[in-house]
């Protein structure tokens, strides 16, 4: 474990900020300054568009769809140019702009066992699942000649036991973050698989 990857703290943002979430166009222009890595930027869209997906499937209203998609599209805007202050760099931003604490913690709960906080609420526990897991399909998308058409999840799943293919993805994560989320890795999986957002 990276020790400087902590936050040393578990409150982010202010109560009195629930509800503040800036719009679509706002996010992308703060990844348009911060991101130049094209890879890392479909990366977040990716996860912004599987939590937006996931919290429509749940029935919530858009405006809750919109807080998960800021959450997923966010959550490593400052991986690209601070990597070594990781999480914390867009967390202190983000309450800078007085944003939603809701996606302040989901964004710092992301990897547990780096930043030292535990996803709580549904959102957070999401966000942990989607973040590998979704790295990890695309990486096997890319070896193969259809791409995600056709995609079987018992594919992914022989992937996930072959440790010298996307060596770089935490297993322990995938697993710890399905517990946690109480979702089969199966179902998750076949949820990816069936909402990832496409390269174009």
């Amino acid at each position: 474990m990276n020790h400087s990857y902590l936050l040393n703290r578990q409150e982010f943002g202010s109560q009195e900020h629930i509800g503040n979430l800036m719009s679509l166009e706002d996010a992308m222009e703060l990844l348009k300054d911060w991101v130049k890595n094209e890879k890392l930027l479909f990366h977040m869209q990716q996860v912004g568009h599987l939590m937006k997906k996931y919290a429509e499937s749940r029935g919530y209203d858009p405006a809750i769809q919109h807080l998960w998609h800021l959450s997923g599209l966010l959550h490593d805007a400052d991986w690209d140019q601070w990597p070594e202050q990781h999480c914390r760099r867009i967390i202190e931003e983000l309450e800078t702009r007085q944003m939603d604490p809701r996606i302040l913690r989901a964004i710092a709960s992301h990897g547990p066992r780096y930043f030292g906080v535990e996803p709580e609420s549904e959102m957070d526990k999401m966000l942990y699942a989607f973040d590998e897991l979704s790295g990890f399909v695309h990486a096997y998308s890319l070896m193969r000649p259809q791409g995600y058409d056709g995609m079987e999840v018992s594919g992914v799943k022989k992937r996930l036991k072959d440790k010298t293919f996307a060596a770089q993805v935490s297993r322990e994560d995938i697993a710890d973050a399905a517990a946690k989320a109480g979702i089969a890795v199966e179902d998750l999986i076949r949820f990816v698989i069936d909402n990832q957002l496409r390269q174009v």
